[in-house]
């Protein structure tokens, strides 16, 4: 559980500019979590997107998971 009057007594012993840090702080905090629970996220489709299938017609991208072990060997063997 949270001890508000310490937090409190805490804050009060910083000195001035900090204490004003401490109040930004919690501003920005209040602004940022007021955004994130009000926005209505979409979720990206992916269908569209330009990357998508974009190393498509590199051969020797087609067993991808040979080619990362190919590459992790050419590289560790140094």
């Amino acid at each position: 559980m949270l001890d508000f009057d310490k937090l409190q007594n805490d804050i009060g012993a910083l000195p001035e500019a900090a204490q004003i840090q401490v109040f930004e702080l919690v501003g920005f905090l209040k602004q940022r979590h007021h955004n994130s629970s009000t926005s209505s996220l979409k979720p990206i489709s992916f269908d569209d997107q330009p990357f998508v299938g974009m190393w498509s017609d590199r051969l020797d991208m087609q067993d991808s998971v040979a080619w990362v072990r190919q590459v992790r060997q050419q590289q560790w063997q140094r």
